[in-house]
């Protein structure tokens, strides 16, 4: 029987429980929502005693189902004061699911700031080790030592010197499947200061030495239906673009339907001599001349492989994966058309633990209010430096975009609920803008990304149906799987219900499955409404709403009075 994994950071003391019949339905983020609604106090302390570090795997994990190993971590955000969840791919799940592990719940904080590992040995032994010699260490430092000592074979979740310190832009970063390095990272919410504070500076498990059976109620029709997963995930299409390509594609579509973020969210079109710096085409141009590698899986037995290999000028392992969001972030929107510098600030964000979403939003403030120059990759990877330093003003940045914008006295701050905006300008994809604004996730493409140009020419309504359907179905992938094998599960309507009859029995429709999603969010909104969000945080910055995207003239014209219909 899955289980849960209590671990009292305060005592010590590490116990083991059934999952809760209850629970059975939800995993990842739904999972996460269940056990904060169930448990955590709302108004708690994102640092204090009361806040819980959550890291949950999917309702069908230890499946065959592709896509199927990925990892949510949860808690309360110290970066947007709501409920949060972060997912991400690589080892951990997988290994985790072999132990029949549903979940590992962080309780209280220690007493004494001194540091552990919890440890899960090949028997599914679980302990707390003494480790503040790897104190202050950046991950990548971290994790060769703990290779060294444990294996390396064995999956590694950890924070560096971000967390460590508090700083509400860490991320909780795990070992990547193709690698073995700590590049994969569940990055948005601050949740590695959220693991710091529990005094936990990595979570090491081990192969088990009998990996756990599926209690399948009839594995031969889940089988067929997962065959046809992998059926539409490598078939021509999208998905085969991301294998070929990566999530870095993303931008010959983006730039130049002015959804690519330029300028600190101008909302202008990229210039025609940059885009083919930072492109697809660009990027395997990189690969090639640096004898770097694309079409690799980030978790074990990933049929799309979007991850990559990036390497240096030397040949020299950089990062992996270099990813959309990453090079909108820190390259467009900081007018940077440098993949090499992109990967290096990557690589620094990677072994601090910080968010490389939130950092390039952070540069982009910067780069508005004068402190650096705008497109100088040199002067941002100095900022980030400065954030691993621990110097005054890195301190501030290491705080977010929000608090570095109200710092440096920046009137566009491109910020929801405290989290900054991710890869796509909410006027020019006004869907996704809808999403950010209502989303209890802070500004999360994740939580709904519909790439729709001239959104603002559709009816309020449609746009707002779009939106909310979007982040339910989206909701119910984070449950489950990553989003990519979501959408090829989708296509075909009696996928998903074959595969929870085939791994549970009983009837499925659709609807009972996008009732998870539902579910999820509902206990989200609760959540966030009783820490005191109210409607009018339900919107976007307002310089949205009164200044026009460059490009196309447009604004963001839903007011969180015109969004309260958006699960409805």
């Amino acid at each position: 029987m899955s289980k849960i994994i209590r671990v009292n950071t305060r005592t010590g003391g590490v116990a083991s429980e059934p999952l809760k019949k209850n629970y059975q339905y939800f995993g990842q983020r739904g999972l996460i929502a269940k056990i904060m609604t169930d448990e955590v106090n709302p108004k708690a302390d994102p640092l204090g005693r009361e806040n819980k570090l959550i890291m949950a795997t999917g309702i069908l994990a230890g499946t065959t189902l592709s896509t199927a190993g990925r990892m949510s971590v949860g808690g309360k955000s110290p970066l947007t004061g709501g409920i949060k969840e972060a997912n991400v791919g690589g080892t951990a799940a997988y290994l985790l699911a072999g132990h029949d592990v549903k979940a590992i719940v962080l309780e209280d904080t220690p007493a004494n700031k001194t540091w552990k590992i919890l440890k899960i040995d090949k028997t599914g032994k679980t302990e707390l080790i003494p480790a503040d010699e790897y104190a202050g260490l950046g991950n990548y430092d971290l994790v060769a030592k703990l290779h060294a000592k444990y294996g390396e074979g064995v999956g590694v979740v950890s924070i560096g010197p971000a967390g460590e310190r508090g700083y509400a832009n860490s991320t909780v970063q795990v070992t990547d499947a193709t690698t073995g390095h700590p590049s994969r990272a569940a990055a948005r919410g601050g949740l590695g200061a959220v693991m710091g504070a529990k005094g936990i500076k990595a979570v090491v498990i081990e192969p088990p030495a009998t990996r756990a059976a599926f209690p399948y109620v009839n594995r031969d029709q889940f089988a067929e239906a997962a065959k046809k997963v992998v059926g539409i995930m490598t078939a021509p299409g999208p998905a085969s673009g991301f294998t070929n390509v990566g999530t870095i594609s993303t931008v010959d579509m983006a730039g130049p339907m002015a959804f690519l973020p330029v300028h600190n969210f101008s909302g202008a079109f990229i210039n025609k001599d940059s885009l083919p710096k930072i492109n697809g085409a660009a990027f395997l141009a990189k690969l090639k001349e640096h004898g770097g590698r694309n079409g690799v899986p980030c978790q074990p037995g990933c049929a799309i492989r979007c991850s990559n290999i990036y390497n240096d000028a030397k040949g020299q392992y950089l990062t992996g994966a270099l990813e959309y969001e990453t090079v909108a972030l820190m390259g467009s929107n900081c007018d940077i058309a440098d993949l090499d510098a992109i990967a290096a600030m990557d690589r620094v964000c990677d072994d601090l633990g910080v968010d490389t979403i939130e950092t390039g939003a952070t540069i982009g403030v910067c780069m508005d209010a004068g402190k650096i120059p705008w497109g100088d990759a040199k002067a941002a990877i100095g900022l980030i430096k400065e954030m691993a330093d621990g110097t005054e003003f890195g301190k501030v940045l290491g705080q977010g975009t929000a608090a570095t914008g109200k710092k440096l006295g920046v009137k566009r701050v491109p910020v929801v609920k405290g989290q900054s905006i991710s890869g796509y300008d909410p006027r020019n994809a006004g869907v996704i803008g809808i999403t950010y604004a209502t989303t209890p996730m802070g500004a999360d493409h994740t939580a709904g990304p519909v790439m729709m140009p001239n959104a603002d020419t559709m009816a309020k309504t449609m746009r707002i149906t779009m939106s909310g359907r979007t982040q339910v179905n989206n909701a119910t992938c984070d449950n489950l799987m990553c989003m990519f094998g979501f959408m090829g599960a989708s296509m075909d309507p009696t996928i998903l219900p074959n595969l929870f009859g085939g791994a549970f029995g009983g009837e499925w429709t659709m609807d009972k499955i996008t009732q998870i999603g539902r579910d999820t969010i509902k206990m989200e909104r609760a959540f966030n409404k009783a820490a005191g969000f109210t409607q009018a945080d339900d919107a976007l910055p307002e310089y949205f709403y009164n200044e026009a995207a460059v490009a196309t003239g447009a604004v963001f014209d839903m007011r969180p009075a015109d969004l309260v219909d958006t699960f409805k």
